[in-house]
This record gives C-alpha cells, sequence and structure tokens, in this order.
C-alpha cells in the first residue's frame, strides 16, 4: 500500500479544512483523483491506477468526507455550503496552493459528476481525463438507482421504501433519507444510515465478485457517506437536469477514456455512451463482464492503461 511523500490542510473562506495527500513521484506527471460517493474520502488504493513513478498522484478528501472537517457524520454539520461548486472551487484552489499548472483528472463514479463539472468550469489546466464507472448525478439517474431498480431487487427495494417512513415519496426517497439524517433523535439517524447503506451495497452486489463494503461497518463513516449521497442526490448535485452532457461538447480538446462496466446497473452504460458520443476527443472503453465496483481486475487494467497512454502527455 502506497505511503504519500506528503500532506497537509487547505483551509477555505466558509469554514471547511480540506485534507490533501500526494503519493508517487513527486517530480511525476500531476494527477488528481476525486472519489466518489460523495463521501467515501480519498485512500491510498486509487493508486494503484497509476504507475507511481511515472506520476505525482494527489488526493483530496471532498468536503464533509475523510480527514476534511468538519465532518458529515457530525450532525451539527451545516452542508449548505457543501455543493458541487463549492467542490469545483475548491478542486480549483488546491491546484494554485499546490503551484501545478496542469494535471490528469480521474474520477470514480460520484468523482466523474465531480470530474465532469471541475473541466467544464476551469478546462485550462486538465490536461487529460479518465473517468470510471461514469454518472452525471442527473434527476433520471437518482430515479433509477432509488426507485426504478426495485424491477431487479424487488424485495430489498421494499425494505429500503419502508424504512424511509410512511409518508416518504417513494420516487423521491433521498429527500426522505436526507430528513431521516437530519432527526434530532440519534437513534432515527442511525437507522437511516444502516438502511441506505444496506441499500447502496444491494444494487452494488449485482457486480461479479462483489464483496460487501466493509466501511459501512463504521458508524461514522455510514453516516457521512449516507449524509452526503442523500444531499447531493436529493439536489441532482445542484446542477440544472442535463447540464453536464450538454456542455461535454465543451470538451472536445481534452482527451479522455471512459472506463465502464457492462454489467453496471448502479449506472448503465448509456450513461458512458451518450457523454463519449458528444465528446469528440474521448475513447469509450466498455468492460464486458464488469460491474460498478473499481476494484474488478478488468475494469482497473482498461483505467491503468489510460492513466498509462496519458502519463507522457505534454
Amino acid at each position: 500500500m502506497s505511503t504519500p511523500h506528503a500532506h497537509g490542510t487547505l483551509s477555505t473562506t466558509d469554514g471547511h479544512t480540506l485534507y490533501w495527500q500526494a503519493h508517487g513521484n513527486p517530480r511525476g506527471r500531476p494527477a488528481l483523483v476525486l472519489h466518489g460517493g460523495p463521501g467515501s474520502g480519498a485512500h491510498a488504493g486509487w493508486t494503484d491506477f497509476f504507475d507511481t513513478t511515472r506520476h505525482r498522484v494527489i488526493m483530496l478528501d471532498q468536503r464533509g468526507s475523510g480527514h476534511s472537517t468538519p465532518s458529515a457524520a457530525d450532525p451539527r454539520t451545516d452542508l449548505s455550503t457543501n455543493t458541487t461548486h463549492h467542490l469545483v472551487a475548491d478542486i480549483e484552489a488546491l491546484r494554485h496552493h499546490l503551484g501545478i499548472d496542469s494535471w490528469l483528472v480521474l474520477g470514480g463514479s460520484w468523482g466523474t459528476t465531480l470530474a465532469l463539472a471541475y473541466a467544464q468550469t476551469h478546462p485550462e489546466p486538465v490536461r487529460a481525463m479518465v473517468l470510471l464507472a461514469l454518472t452525471t448525478t442527473t434527476r433520471r439517474e437518482v430515479l433509477w438507482i432509488t426507485h426504478d431498480m426495485r424491477r431487479v431487487f424487488p424485495e430489498q427495494w421494499e425494505r429500503f421504501r419502508a424504512a424511509a417512513g410512511p409518508d416518504a415519496d417513494p420516487r423521491d426517497l433521498s429527500s426522505a433519507y436526507a430528513r431521516l439524517l437530519a432527526d434530532p433523535d440519534p437513534r432515527v439517524r442511525f437507522e437511516a444510515a444502516r438502511a441506505w447503506c444496506e441499500w447502496e451495497d444491494t444494487h452494488v452486489s449485482a457486480t461479479p465478485g462483489f464483496t460487501p463494503n466493509r466501511r459501512y461497518a463504521d458508524p461514522d463513516f455510514r453516516m457521512t457517506f449516507a449524509r452526503l449521497v442523500t444531499h447531493y442526490w436529493s439536489h441532482a448535485a445542484f446542477l440544472p437536469e442535463g447540464h453536464l452532457l450538454a456542455h461535454t461538447p465543451d470538451l472536445a480538446h481534452i482527451p479522455a477514456t471512459l472506463v465502464h462496466g457492462r454489467l453496471d446497473i448502479s449506472g448503465p452504460a448509456d450513461i458512458a455512451y451518450d457523454l463519449a458520443r458528444a465528446w469528440p476527443g474521448a475513447d469509450l472503453v466498455i468492460v464486458e463482464g464488469a460491474g460498478h465496483s473499481a476494484g474488478t481486475i478488468t475494469l482497473h487494467g482498461a483505467t491503468r492503461a489510460a492513466t498509462d497512454r496519458y502519463a507522457d502527455l505534454p
């Protein structure tokens, strides 16, 4: 497991302290990793997608997650300053803080939504992009994963819906859970986080070789993850519907590889296909037999091949 050669914090003007770490070659080509969730936090396992002799791999714990503070696990933490626009500004602030002119941007799952939002806002410093298990976090995608997927997992979805309470709108369960996770009763919050993460494990379980997410056993991680996911999903990532796809042609000059599992039911492959069709500079790699998990060997191989290919870009 890689250990960072540098790490530190970056303070924002609105009360957040963001933790970052750097792995690999301090003189290598800079690469930024944007973790999933929202709320998963960064970990050294992301370095497996890089030749660390050639890359300087920068990881950032997004607001409220990982080692960044205040933690979303604390019910007193206000999430009003935790939006996609804030995260995009944080990324650019980190780039300036570290004195980086340009970098490769790699995102996984939710991190692909954030990577697209960042590149569309600040295209100049983005040298190339590698996007794995793509999402754009539209209302349509959120409805699929929280409602329509009952067609795949009917029994599990009934438990998921029931835990949201009798008054919950079954077509807006993210908002229902977000309310429960803000309840003053810690027992209500605890049960809501448990039920949400159980559903997360359910829909990812279609991935071949799936193993339950061990981090969900940690109550703080579970609460952080559930609060941030429901916060972002209930607001469709704080973006107009279809915004990222509509502005994908603006990225035509940026080389990119989109890696997606054919069996990814958490984010069906049409998401990646539509983005690639709108992005002349992108290569689409559909990995047969792979699902949503970044740990799948075939997804790993395709992603590592992409970062290797971009390591020598000027």
